[in-house]
Parts: C-alpha cells; sequence; structure tokens
C-alpha cells in the first residue's frame, strides 16, 4: 500500500483524492421543477432593455413579447389579470426601451424560461419617445406629414445624403449598377448617427437641393431607436420640409418608422427600396421602348397600308383618270342644274296660274256685274212669276166658283127638271152651253145625253 502524504503544501508527494460520486438521475419534470425551484428563489427582479416582438391577444387579453438588449433576449408573459395595473396607461412599441418587473418561471409542459410581468416602466428611450410623440403631433397639426410630390420619372441627377462608410451606401449603388449603371449620382456624406448627425444631414439636403440635382434620398441601415435619433429631430425635418426638391426617406428597416420618413414625399423600406424607386429600370426601359418600337412599325405600317389603299382608291376616280371628266361632270351638272331650274320655274308658274284663276274666280264671284246678274235673274223670275199669277188665281177663281155654281145646280129645280135633257156644249167648251147666242154660227155643239153624245152644227140661232 502507497504511503499518502497529508501535507498540503507539499505538492511534489503523491496525494490520494477521492473519487467522484456518480450524478444522480433525472427526469426532465424534477429538472423543470429544480430550474424552476431555482428561478423563483431569485424572487422579485427588474430588468432593463427593449421590447420586440409584441403580441397582443384581444381575445384572451394576454401580451407576448420579448425583452433584449446586445447580449440576449428573454420572452416575456403580461396576463390579463395583471395587465392594467402593470401598464398604467403605457402604450408598449417595438423599440421602446423599459424597465420590467416580475418573476422568472419555467414553464413545464414545453420548459420554456419567461418573465411574469407585473409592471412596465418606460426606461432611457421613454423620454425620447415622449419627444417623438410630442414632435409628431406637432408636425401633424402643420400639415407636413400630407405633402407628397410626385418623383420624376427619369431623373438627370440623384442626390444622396448618407454616410460614405455606412453599408446603406453600398447597398444603394449596388442597386443603382442593377438598375442603371453609371447614372449621375451626387453623395453628400454626413454622420447619421450621433450628436450633430441630424445637423450634418441638414446640410446635406440644402448642398445637393443648391447643386440643382433632381431628387434627394436621406437613407441609412437599420439599428437601435437611439440610432436613428437623428431622423427624429428638427433640424433634420426643417430641411426635408423646406427641400424644393422632392425628397425620399430611406431609413432603417421595414418596422422602422422616423418622423423623416413621415414629413418625406416619399418613405422606402430599405435603402435598395430607395433606390428601386428613384433610379429607372434601365432594362425595363429598353423592353418598352422595343416593345414601343415594334408597336410603332406595326402602326406605321398599319398607316402605310391604309394611304396606299387610300391612294389606289383615288386613283381609280374619274377626275384623276381623266381631266376631260371634270368638263363632262360640270357639264352634266350644269344640265341637271338647268333642268331642274326649268321645272322649278314651271312648277312655280303653275302655281302662280292656279292662284291667279282661284282669285280670279274669287273676284268674278266678288264682282258687281255677277251681283246685277243674279239679281236680273231674280227679277225675271219673279215677274214670269207675277205674270202668271192674275190668271192663275182667276182661274182658281173660275173653277171654285164652278164648282159652286154646279152645287146650286144640284140643289136647283132647274137640276130636277132638266132630268131627261140633255147638256149642250161648244165644241172645246168646258161650260153647258146655256144661251143660244153662245154658239155661233158653224160652232159644232157636242150634246151630252144620258148615254152617248151628239155632235151638231150651228146654223143660226135667236
Amino acid at each position: 500500500m502507497r504511503e499518502t502524504r497529508t501535507d498540503p503544501f507539499d505538492w511534489d508527494a503523491p496525494q490520494e483524492r477521492p473519487e467522484p460520486a456518480a450524478p444522480a438521475v433525472l427526469s426532465v419534470g424534477q429538472v423543470c421543477a429544480k430550474a424552476s425551484g431555482a428561478l423563483k428563489a431569485l424572487g422579485v427582479v427588474v430588468v432593463e432593455g427593449e421590447l420586440s416582438r409584441i403580441t397582443d391577444h384581444q381575445a384572451s387579453g394576454h401580451m407576448y413579447f420579448d425583452l433584449k438588449d446586445a447580449a440576449a433576449r428573454v420572452a416575456c408573459s403580461l396576463f390579463r389579470p395583471s395587465r392594467a395595473l402593470a401598464l398604467r396607461g403605457l402604450v408598449p412599441r417595438e423599440g421602446m426601451q423599459v424597465r420590467i418587473t416580475g418573476k422568472l418561471e419555467i414553464y413545464g409542459p414545453q420548459g420554456k424560461f419567461s418573465l411574469v410581468v407585473t409592471r412596465i416602466e418606460a426606461a432611457g428611450i421613454g423620454a425620447l419617445m415622449a419627444e417623438y410623440e410630442r414632435l409628431k403631433q406637432e408636425l401633424l397639426q402643420k400639415g407636413w406629414f400630407e405633402r407628397q410630390r410626385p418623383l420624376p420619372a427619369a431623373p438627370y441627377v440623384v442626390g444622396v445624403v448618407t454616410s460614405r462608410s455606412g453599408a446603406a451606401l453600398q447597398d444603394f449603388l449596388r442597386t443603382r449598377a442593377q438598375r442603371w449603371p453609371g447614372h449621375p449620382l451626387v453623395v453628400a456624406h454626413a454622420a447619421v448617427q450621433g450628436q450633430g448627425a441630424a445637423e450634418e444631414v441638414a446640410r446635406g439636403i440644402r448642398a445637393l437641393e443648391a447643386q440643382g440635382v433632381d431628387v434627394v434620398v436621406v437613407c441609412r441601415g437599420g439599428g437601435s431607436v437611439e440610432d436613428l435619433w437623428a431622423f427624429n429631430e428638427r433640424p433634420l425635418l426643417e430641411a426635408v420640409w423646406n427641400c424644393t426638391k422632392p425628397v425620399v426617406s430611406g431609413v432603417g428597416h421595414e418596422i422602422d418608422t422616423t418622423l423623416c420618413d413621415l414629413v418625406a414625399d416619399l418613405r422606402a423600406h430599405t435603402p435598395t427600396d430607395a433606390a428601386e424607386k428613384v433610379f429607372p429600370d434601365r432594362e425595363a426601359l429598353l423592353e418598352r421602348i422595343e416593345s414601343a418600337d415594334i408597336d410603332l412599325g406595326r402602326a406605321m405600317d398599319a398607316l402605310l397600308g391604309e394611304a396606299e389603299a387610300r391612294v389606289e382608291q383615288l386613283a381609280s376616280r374619274p377626275c384623276l383618270s381623266s381631266p376631260r371628266w371634270f368638263l363632262d361632270e360640270r357639264a352634266a351638272r350644269l344640265g341637271r342644274a338647268t333642268t331642274g331650274l326649268v321645272e322649278r320655274m314651271q312648277g312655280l308658274l303653275l302655281r302662280a296660274e292656279a292662284r291667279l284663276e282661284s282669285a280670279g274666280r274669287r273676284v268674278e264671284r266678288r264682282s258687281p256685274r255677277v251681283e246685277l246678274e243674279q239679281r236680273a235673274a231674280r227679277l225675271e223670275l219673279l215677274a214670269a212669276r207675277l205674270a202668271t199669277a192674275p190668271a192663275t188665281r182667276l182661274e182658281r177663281a173660275s173653277s171654285r166658283l164652278d164648282t159652286a155654281a154646279r152645287t146650286l145646280e144640284a140643289v136647283s129645280p132647274l137640276a130636277v127638271l132638266g132630268r131627261g135633257y140633255s147638256i149642250t156644249f161648244v165644241e172645246g167648251a168646258s161650260q153647258p152651253l146655256v144661251d143660244a147666242a153662245a154658239a155661233t154660227p158653224g160652232a159644232t155643239l157636242v150634246t151630252r145625253l144620258a148615254h152617248g153624245e151628239l155632235r151638231s152644227r150651228v146654223e143660226g140661232g135667236s
């Protein structure tokens, strides 16, 4: 058996070391429980960092986010029961610097390490964010966010304000080389971070404007709120607003929003996006020119075809094939016009004659001579009637008298005495002969008997 030396300072002497004990085998749940116990032993902790990846579940009321700094990141949970008390009116935003009070826990089913939040306070950047909101509201009321001047479709010279040593310029130049190599570009160097950066960028904007560029681009890469704060300062914003040329802001990444983005005429998500918005795409433009050239050629061919067809159509017209056609056509037109004029004059004369005849008839109807003739005819008619009226009246009176005589004779005693006697008439007379003196010698007498008539001639009488 080896001799064992126990002197701790005798380093050269061999010593006997105890064998290490084997570690106990734990289940996953036991490991999580031990870790959770160790974290709970820390009690309440206060952690300061930048908010990131905020997820607000409106249905459940829970909020989840990350708290990060340059070295690490920790997941945080803010549950609904303690939400109002923890926030106290604070609205969490991406990039906000906060101080969080809470307890560290491990969620066993998933083995995730998280900080359960009981209170959130603005820290450090909180003052900057308050200034950001104050200045934002002021510029909003002034209408500085409403101007959006159009960019030139093909700017002759583009001006860029950025740092020569930054990656933003390299991204910008790389995109320019892809879209339009060698496009005129003027770079105004300026610090884009730290104290005095806002004034330098403002001087760069004014310098580019004085050089007569067509559009000004302000750009830099992403970073924290503090890194980008120069683009929220008033000197830079005033230079953007007072610039007579359109201004494009390509500051930070897509999630970053500075006041420079809002005041500028156009916001680009990144410096690369700013270059894409400013520089025309040479290849696309060449394709458009080529397509337009093809379309123009087709249009010219179509126009020439139409012109040729038109020329052929015109060449086939008589006026171009024979000069005599003009005289013949004019003579024909003159003949048609003469015929039409004659027909029209004849028609006018016929209508005039008809109107004259009608007027003559009207005048004739209203002439005094016609009136006199009509009245003379009426007088003749009345005279004839007047001439025959006495004879008619006498005849009517004689007839009435004869009727009365016959009536008288019928009732006269002579009628009774005359029964068996005859009635004698002078031939042609209508009255019976009652007086011998009425029968002139030589007159023929007609004697009417009860049966038949006798004719006799008058020789004489007494």
